[in-house]
């Protein structure tokens, strides 16, 4: 279907590609579409993070090509790694220059939210017209009642791992408790084919997993109130828990960022770690790792002494910020990559990769296109919020953009600080946000 400018305008666009998707129905009642007029003469720059599936990024250019050919906007599509798109925003919101918009991650937009574009009436619209945005990613993009984000995709993390090697070590099935999950992890130590989780500074990978330590032995870095509650019995038992599964990596795990354990298992230095599905499309297109994609198989994490599955997964959201001269062309932007026809075919184009931020596009196809999917399709549902179980907002960003979780296990693993050391700092770090 070829859109044109008056098309756009009029956001026709979206309902035609949601017809074609059969998502369209009986259509409910949603807010009044928004209708955003370029201002003339604009161009928009967007930095988002590099992929690590390429099928994610050739969507996202090609919807943006798209939206050039309907509108006449430019758009300069600029990408940073993961662990530099953080630091980048916030060095734009500071300054008042650099990109109009920026793809960042969890709860960053509450660092500055006095730098950002209102988003209310399209996230509202947006809200309404596709069944709802998930309650999980909708926390992180929501200040009050505004929306000083838009809910992108949440990347799924699951457990990847060589069955044959779990067989060679024992074990006919993955293990879903935590207890025999460490039984696993030594057992495979033994055969010579070792686990590896990020300690490092991994945006992704080290926060993931970190997340998943503490929160499935019941320890939490707030309370409800917003209180530091990371100096517990629960917190203890977690970073023992986190010694113990240490011993059993590889070496050099502290220093891992988010391509580090990608690399190692695809190089056979570890038979299990933790990853998005792109671990599982790079080993799929290199035909010398053949017998690897046929071996890999993914999973939950396993659940801990709370007795419930716990996890992070790693969130994104879409900015503008207020430094911008077309801020109406931003909107428009945003509103066409996530009207339905441009929304699945990001999510189809990302395979997987990036699970849907409203709950209309869960029917998509991807995600029982492959049996490796599986693992990765509830992302959006099932994740729990970095600031748990407190308020989202300017404390809990900082919190984890200073990598205090990250830094209080990987002292302890290491041996550089107690558990009791390792809590007290971090306790110390975070009151410094919380303001206690």
């Amino acid at each position: 279907m070829k859109i044109n400018r008056r098309d756009l305008l009029a956001a026709s666009a979206g309902i035609a590609g949601a017809a074609g998707l059969g998502l369209t129905g009986s259509r409910p009642a949603f807010a009044q579409e928004p209708s955003y007029t370029p201002e003339a003469g604009a161009s928009l720059r967007l930095l988002r993070w590099a992929p690590f599936v390429q099928g994610d990024e050739d969507a996202w250019l090609a919807n943006t090509k798209k939206f050039t050919e309907a509108t006449g906007v430019e758009v300069r599509v600029d990408k940073e790694s993961w662990e530099d798109i953080r630091p980048k925003a916030a060095v734009t919101a500071n300054v008042g220059s650099g990109p109009d918009m920026v793809l960042c991650w969890f709860d960053d937009a509450h660092q500055y939210p006095d730098k950002l574009v209102d988003l209310t009436d399209l996230g509202t619209y947006l809200d309404g017209k596709y069944g709802g945005f998930y309650d999980g990613l909708k926390g992180y993009a929501m200040r009050g009642d505004k929306f000083i984000a838009l809910p992108l995709a949440a990347i799924g993390n699951a457990v990847c791992y060589r069955q044959s090697h779990i067989e060679a070590a024992g074990f006919k099935e993955f293990p879903n408790d935590t207890a025999g999950f460490l039984d696993l992890c030594k057992a495979m130590k033994a055969k010579g084919t070792p686990a590896g989780f990020a300690h490092g500074k991994a945006v992704g990978d080290g926060n993931n997993y970190v997340h998943w330590l503490l929160w499935s032995h019941g320890g939490k870095m707030v309370d409800e109130s917003g209180v530091v509650a990371i100096n517990s019995p629960e917190t203890i038992a977690a970073i023992n828990y986190a010694k113990a599964l240490y011993e059993t990596f590889i070496p050099g795990t502290e220093s891992w960022q988010d391509i580090n354990n990608n690399r190692a298992f695809l190089a056979g230095q570890v038979s299990l770690t933790a990853n998005g599905v792109s671990l599982y499309y790079a080993a799929k297109k290199d035909e010398k790792l053949k017998d690897l994609t046929a071996d890999l198989r993914a999973t939950l994490f396993p659940v801990g002494p709370v007795g419930t599955g716990v996890e992070l997964y790693q969130t994104t959201q879409a900015v503008v910020f207020n430094h911008t001269k077309y801020p109406n062309a931003c909107k428009a932007y945003l509103k066409f990559m996530y009207e339905a026809e441009q929304m699945n075919a990001w999510i189809t184009g990302s395979s997987a990769y990036c699970c849907q931020p409203l709950k209309a596009f869960a029917s998509n196809p991807v995600w029982t296109a492959d049996p490796m999917h599986a693992p990765y399709a509830k992302a959006s549902e099932t994740l729990r919020p970095n600031g748990y179980a407190g308020p989202l907002g300017y404390a809990s960003a900082a919190v984890m953009a200073d990598y205090v979780l990250v830094d209080m296990f990987a002292a302890a693993v290491t041996g550089a600080s107690t558990p009791e050391e390792a809590v007290a700092q971090a306790e110390k770090r975070a009151n410094r946000y919380y303001k206690v």
